[in-house]
């Protein structure tokens, strides 16, 4: 196999493990959640629906989408369960980004070569 062929595929697999933390945030609702845990620490379910609309099932249901994705986990801490940020998977999402990024200045480089005397 090539190198480029190895540099593809080993791209199309980081999306692929990617894909489920893009699909997490690209709701409004869990992206604000992840923003405010990832700045305060581990929070209630009550402590991140205070002075919001958003129901406690609501957000119950956000968070659960966000744990599928590796995003957040939660913690018992006695009858509470608070819910805190898991910033590994957020930084294999940014890593598949800047691979799609060196790609696409590679392909700028070969057109610039290309156009440019």
């Amino acid at each position: 196999m090539s190198p480029r062929t190895d540099r593809k595929a080993s791209r199309n697999r980081a999306l692929a493990s990617s894909a489920p933390i893009f699909a997490a945030l690209g709701d409004s609702t869990r992206l604000r959640m992840i923003a405010t845990l990832s700045a305060g620490g581990a929070l209630s379910i009550a402590q991140l629906t205070a002075g919001t609309a958003i129901t406690r099932q609501a957000v119950t249901k956000h968070l659960h989408v966000l744990a599928e994705a590796g995003l957040v986990h939660d913690l018992r801490h006695g009858r509470e369960r608070l819910w805190e940020f898991e910033p590994t998977r957020l930084d294999e999402a940014r890593r598949a980004l800047e691979a799609i990024a060196a790609d696409w200045d590679r392909a700028l480089q070969r057109l610039r070569r290309f156009v440019e005397p």
